[in-house]
């Protein structure tokens, strides 16, 4: 399922390659590869860590490739509505040349030679279809390149539907094994232990992420020692944790005129939440109004914060390495049908779930973009 999966991403880009843009190409063709890579490490996992690891890649990997053959159908149908459009507006001339094609192949030669003028008339009339026919040609042959053209796009489309449903399978049973993976997952160090009644307080007292964050110092029973990594050097170059396009950022007002202090990702359902750099989880549960709420904290004074999860992964107090599955977001993962209906919009349709990110610096949000990197202009 995996094989045919990979190879329906690099089958169907190669069909659209000429119109399309060549780091599209790329990515899915390096999607695919990751997929195949992610399998084989899957395969030799000798731990937990490993299996987990090799996990994450897979889901990662069949995400991106959905997202590849999803671009591929907008782009495949987007250019065959282009040459339809393109036929359809030309139909009267079309129906004219193959006329004249149509007499031209059919005429009997006797008929071609005489003229009712004479010889003169004869050679005359020669020598205009002799100028003429070369045209005719060209106009034929792009006729047969434009129909070619739409049954090849036609058909990319049909085998990639139908390798559609294999990636949408196979995703959906790897997050399932990656949940099990990580409930069996024992060798993750911690560096504290959650006071749970007094966690339960601090969630009762407050109104507020932030003034929930602002206390989590004061509900653990040890100190947290440093961590050792140089994280003020990775400032601007953090990945965001989620593959998905930023809908607000920080201090614009939503649809609702509310304005925040993060970012909001628009992501499609079920879409796979990593950490993105390493971190102690300082929280991770249901909060207020905001559904599962993970609370990582990468250096002490420093945190990140993740809102709107359905799933979250790990416990307070363990120590998680960069890329690990910390989540899922919500939502029903969409049949092959409702991709195919909107794969021609290319405006970012079926990313329903949005996750919310805050960074926190000794206890004042900042611009999370001034940490992640993100793409302002493009996105």
């Amino acid at each position: 399922m995996i094989l045919r999966f990979a190879l329906s991403i690099t089958l169907l880009w190669a069909g659209v390659g000429v119109s399309a843009q060549n780091d599209h190409a790329e990515a899915a063709i390096a999607a695919a590869d990751m997929l195949e890579k992610a399998t084989m490490a899957l395969e030799d996992a000798q731990n937990p860590r490993d299996r987990v690891r090799a996990l994450t890649e897979i889901v990662r990997s069949y995400e991106a490739g959905l997202e590849a053959v999803r671009d591929g159908l907008r782009r495949a149908a987007t250019r065959e509505a282009q040459v339809s459009r393109r036929l359809e507006a030309r139909e009267d001339e079309i129906a004219d040349l193959l006329g004249i094609l149509q007499t031209i192949e059919t005429a009997p030669p006797p008929v071609l030679l005489l003229h009712p003028s004479g010889p003169i008339g004869s050679a005359r009339s020669s020598m205009m279809l002799a100028e003429v026919t070369p045209a005719l040609n060209v106009k034929a042959q792009n006729l047969r390149n434009d129909l070619k053209e739409i049954q090849t796009l036609r058909l990319l489309q049909q085998n990639a539907a139908e390798n559609l449903e294999n990636g949408l399978a196979g995703v959906q049973t790897a997050r399932a094994e990656l949940s099990q993976a990580v409930a069996d997952r024992t060798d993750l160090p911690k560096r504290f232990v959650e006071d749970p009644v007094r966690v339960a307080i601090l969630i009762s007292s407050v109104e507020t992420l932030g003034g929930f964050a602002s206390g989590l110092a004061e509900v653990t029973q040890t100190d947290i020692p440093a961590a050792q990594q140089d994280l003020p050097a990775l400032k601007g170059l953090v990945r965001l944790p989620v593959r998905g396009l930023i809908l607000h950022h920080a201090g614009e007002a939503d649809a609702a005129g509310i304005k925040r202090e993060g970012i909001i990702i628009a992501t499609r359902p079920r879409a796979l939440v990593t950490a993105p750099t390493a971190a102690t989880i300082r929280y991770r549960g249901p909060l207020l109004d905001l559904g599962n709420v993970m609370i990582l904290e990468p250096v002490p004074g420093v945190l990140f914060v993740l809102s709107g999860l359905q799933d979250v992964f790990g416990d307070a107090g363990q120590v998680i390495p960069e890329g690990a599955p910390i989540g899922l977001m919500g939502g029903s993962a969409p049949e092959s049908g409702a991709i195919l209906s909107t794969s021609s919009d290319g405006t970012g349709g079926g990313r329903s779930e949005t996750l919310y990110i805050e960074v926190r610096e000794g206890g004042s949000p900042v611009d999370p973009e001034s940490w992640f990197q993100t793409d302002k202009d493009g996105q």
